[in-house]
């Protein structure tokens, strides 16, 4: 039988979160063998797995479940244009500023105190801040750069290395492409594409999940503020003049999101974006903030951008984004609601809510409270004894019949004494741990224990 728990109140620190998911293969630093890169995570192989049932989860519901929503991958590397038509050329900026003393560079509105450099913490030693441009900037085949390469001098240079010496770099300025730094871009840029193949009934929306790039100037908060992240967005497509009614419907279905993630209530917050902090291609925005460990901040974001992106399109592009209403002469640019959700910073709430600490027998325990539809390991499966065959040849079969019926769910973990195995289990979140005993092998009945309540009970193998 299971001891008695007991309840360890407790707030999560970001550390806790750091730390459990570098101890137990969630996220670690990307790059590190070669001393880290700033800005940038990897996810083992439970973080893969819960960051996927995140994306696939979003998918199912937003995507799968609906009959007015159309999926696409759009390129990463897309034409110039785009990006210049969408005012990121021009405006996809952050106020930079300089420590004159250290040369650290800093987001100046993320300062703690504006006249004190964080690093060095020399007072008055920042200038006048500057507009950073966030897009990684790159260049498209062969055009984009001389072949000059890398240490080689100007005429007359003392030193091959010196990089003063060198020849100035040239470029094709029609070469130049971004890395993006949204996924919407792509999807507004195939609203044409999906409108002349499938003609769809207004409303209707198109959504996209993948890999977005911005070079912040302070990456920071694990991976809440990070260059390169992945989004789930979606661009639905309404009347000019229902634009309203669309919008509810979505504040609607962004709290079922977050209730399907296992967020508390309480921990989510509507705010109201007022006009003076809106983005510029904004008319109503709503931010749903989350109670981080890092305190209250964005979690995913829901805008209606009017007709300002197709619009754009439009006179950039000399094509028409036009909707023409079925068995009508009507005809119009739609107009635009967008739920965008960052896919990390769900991950990270989900991290945060479902952390928790207690007590068993005297003993501090940590496990995750993932919902089970979210962990990336449902069942392990383990031999009671390791060196004893009959339980381990019995366990195998188990783990290969739990496993064709919940492929990749499952896993086998016979390291360590059972007590072990329970703790480890319960810090990645695996809702059950099947135990194969000596009782098995007379009746094909197994120990079944829960993570959060630690109780134990007994089924047959097939009622698993």
């Amino acid at each position: 039988m299971s001891g008695i728990l007991l309840v360890m109140e407790k707030s999560v620190k970001l550390e806790d979160i750091v730390s459990l998911a570098k101890r137990r293969g969630f996220i670690y630093q990307g790059s590190n063998v070669y001393g880290g890169l700033s800005g940038t995570w990897d996810y083992g192989p439970l973080g893969v797995s819960l960051k996927r049932n995140i994306m696939n989860l979003w998918w199912r519901m937003f995507v799968d479940e609906r009959a007015d929503m159309y999926g696409v991958d759009a390129a990463i590397l897309m034409n110039q244009k785009v990006w210049q038509a969408s005012g990121h050329v021009d405006t996809f900026t952050d106020p930079l500023v300089e420590c004159s003393h250290c040369k650290g560079r800093f987001r100046e509105d993320k300062l703690d105190d504006p006249n004190k450099c964080p690093a060095c913490g020399k007072e008055g030693t920042f200038g006048e801040a500057r507009a950073f441009n966030m897009m990684f900037r790159t260049f498209v085949g062969p055009s984009g750069q001389n072949d000059l390469t890398i240490g080689e001098p100007m005429e007359g240079a003392d030193d091959k290395h010196n990089l003063q010496g060198m020849k100035a770099m040239t470029y094709d300025p029609n070469a130049i492409s971004y890395l993006r730094p949204e996924t919407a871009q792509g999807i507004f840029t195939n609203y044409k594409n999906v409108v002349d193949n499938f003609y769809p009934d207004l409303p209707f929306g198109i959504a996209q999940q993948g890999k977005a790039f911005r070079n912040e100037i302070s990456p920071r908060d694990f991976v809440f503020r990070s260059r390169e992240f992945e989004q789930m967005e979606i661009e639905y497509f309404v009347h000019p003049d229902k634009w309203e009614e669309s919008f509810e419907h979505w504040v609607t279905k962004c709290k079922e999101w977050f209730e399907a993630l296992g967020l508390p209530a309480e921990s989510v917050h509507e705010l109201e974006v007022p006009e003076d902090d809106r983005a510029h291609y904004s008319k109503r925005t709503i931010d749903f903030e989350f109670d981080y460990p890092i305190g209250r901040e964005e979690l995913m974001g829901l805008a209606y951008r009017t007709d300002f992106d197709l619009a754009n399109i439009q006179r950039a592009s000399k094509k028409s984004m036009e909707y023409q209403v079925k068995g009508t002469n009507e005809k119009f640019v739609p107009h635009v609601i967008e739920p965008s959700f960052g896919v990390e910073r769900a991950l990270m709430a989900v991290l945060v809510s479902a952390y928790r600490e207690d007590e068993q027998n005297g003993e501090k325990r940590i496990y995750l409270a993932l919902p089970e539809h979210l962990a990336p390991v449902k069942y392990a499966v383990s031999p009671l004894l390791k060196n004893k065959p009959e339980l381990v040849d019995k366990a195998r079969e188990v783990y290969a019949k739990l496993s064709k019926e919940n492929p990749g769910r499952v896993m086998w973990d016979d390291n360590g004494n059972i007590g072990k195995r329970y703790r480890r289990q319960d810090e990645i979140g695996t809702p059950h741990c099947v135990v194969i005993d000596f009782q098995t092998l007379e009746d094909d009945s197994v120990t079944i224990r829960n993570r959060d309540t630690t109780e134990q009970q007994r089924t047959s193998i097939d009622n698993i």
